[in-house]
């Protein structure tokens, strides 16, 4: 084991030196901090010395990117009233009643319907919501040919 040159060899010392790497995923990009905290030997608050910041690039795995959005699908259930299917529509989506009755529709004839569509984010929290008012409900890339 190579010792650190930075390191504070001092007899009274009762810190070690601690560094840290801290990476923080920016677009394509890290940053990284290296902080050396170095003992005093009276006890004391130890001394933080930051290094500067570097950026490195990362380079994505696979350089094409798939910009589908997400959809959210509710699937027909022999459990929720339809009424009810429609004030949820209402409720977490804020659809007017013609809407809200359309897709209701949609899922009671066809099985099911895509009810919102966006980032992976938005449609992990609508699936969440639709859960908790008991809705079977799904999620899936858009595939513009299937739906």
């Amino acid at each position: 084991m190579t010792k650190d040159p930075r390191r504070n060899e001092g007899a009274n010392a009762k810190w070690h030196d601690l560094r840290l790497r801290l990476c923080c995923a920016v677009s394509q990009s890290r940053l990284v901090a290296t902080l050396h905290v170095t003992p005093r030997h009276n006890g004391g608050v130890p001394d933080v010395v930051e290094s500067p910041l570097e950026v490195r690039s990362v380079e994505p795995e696979h350089s094409t990117r798939d910009d589908r959005p997400w959809i959210v699908l509710v699937w027909n259930d022999p459990i929720n009233l339809m009424s009810y299917v429609t004030l949820v529509f209402q409720k977490l989506f804020g659809y007017s009643l013609e809407k809200a009755t359309k897709l209701m529709l949609d899922v009671h004839e066809k099985g099911r319907a895509v009810v919102s569509q966006g980032s992976r984010e938005k449609a992990e929290i609508d699936v969440y919501r639709l859960h908790e008012h008991g809705l079977w409900a799904t999620m899936q890339k858009e595939d513009s040919g299937q739906l």
